[in-house]
């Protein structure tokens, strides 16, 4: 900065104004100083200008699974909102693990991160209270309270759930199984909920088929692995989220079963390869790149106005009908693996 401010003419602070965009530079300094600075290629320390200001331009993301492609479709709707107000995204993956996800807060703290988005639901408490003593903002996906320094996105699992089963019991579904994910993950917990409040509504009882898998392909598989050892009379399922239900349709794929003949399909997401599967998957939505968007706006909000309390932002969610749901066959039970096999 020296150099650039001896060549230009100008002061080291006339500098420092222009790369910070004060605009109460003349604007034949600033032209100055900005020919002078594209000749020599100049750019600025960002560490330095951070040890010097106590700031950063970072903000810090935590998501669950970097493989599920739910999280990539996120970032990059997160990554461009942070990029138009001049931030830059640092991502830290957990793998769905909550000491790992202290570990990398801890981290971003000490990197003097301006913000700080969870979109995952591990966390541990101590942590969350260490990060509203720094004030540092935060938003959650789903998973935290509104307060000082604190948004939530709240999702409306409800909603999307509502369609689906009113979907399926329209095409003439009477028993309907779940498959879930983890129940110690809170984003799983409320889908069940809505899940299950939303079978009573439609059908007048709970429901008997609820299986639990791990957001995963693998997850999705053996759940329906053990739906269709059990012999349930289940000719549909609505499984948490996509990655899961791809593996439902494996499986079905794998017992000689097929999908939606003998089983109907619902998953949750709507993740680019839901349309692509064999068959392509009816799915309730969850825009990712919004989801991302309205993540870096309400870290906006708590940046520029640090005594207002956070914000909670409504996510919708909505049923994208595809071909893996149709009416359940006439037969009163779906063909199980042993009697479709026997049936050859």
């Amino acid at each position: 900065m020296s150099d650039i401010a001896r060549e230009a003419g100008v002061s080291t602070a006339t500098v420092s104004r222009v790369l910070n965009n004060f605009d109460y530079i003349s604007p034949e300094r600033r032209a100055r100083v900005l020919e002078v600075i594209r000749r020599r290629n100049y750019y600025p320390d960002a560490s330095a200008r951070s040890l010097a200001s106590g700031k950063s331009d970072l903000i810090g993301l935590v998501i669950s699974d970097i493989a599920n492609p739910f999280f990539p479709e996120l970032v990059k709707g997160m990554e461009a909102a942070a990029s138009e107000l001049g931030f830059d995204v640092i991502l830290a993956n957990t793998n769905y693990e909550p000491r790992r996800m202290s570990s990398y807060v801890r981290r971003f703290i000490e990197r003097g991160v301006r913000g700080v988005a969870l979109m995952t639901s591990e966390f541990d408490r101590p942590l969350l209270d260490e990060l509203a003593r720094r004030e540092v903002p935060v938003v959650f996906l789903d998973s935290g309270k509104v307060g000082a320094h604190v948004s939530n996105l709240a999702v409306d699992y409800g909603a999307g759930i509502e369609q689906a089963l009113d979907h399926l019991v329209g095409l003439g579904h009477q028993r309907i199984a779940y498959i879930g994910g983890p129940s110690r993950l809170r984003s799983a917990r409320r889908r069940l909920n809505a899940f299950v409040s939303s079978h009573r509504r439609h059908l007048g009882r709970p429901p008997t088929d609820l299986y639990e898998g791990d957001f995963r392909m693998d997850g999705g598989l053996r759940a329906a692995e053990a739906l269709l050892a059990a012999g349930t009379r289940a000719t549909a399922v609505m499984v948490a989220n996509d990655m899961m239900a791809l593996g439902v349709i494996r499986a079905c794929r794998a017992a000689g079963l097929s999908v939606p003949r003998d089983l109907s399909v619902v998953g949750f997401d709507d993740i680019a390869l839901a349309a692509l599967a064999d068959p392509p998957l009816t799915t309730v939505a969850l825009a990712r790149e919004l989801l991302g968007r309205k993540a870096i706006d309400a870290l906006k909000s708590t940046i520029e106005h640090p005594t207002r309390l956070g914000v909670e932002v409504a996510i919708p969610t909505s049923l994208v009908i595809r071909e893996s749901t149709a009416p359940p066959a006439r037969a009163a039970a779906p063909a199980t693996p042993s009697s479709r096999r026997a049936s050859k």
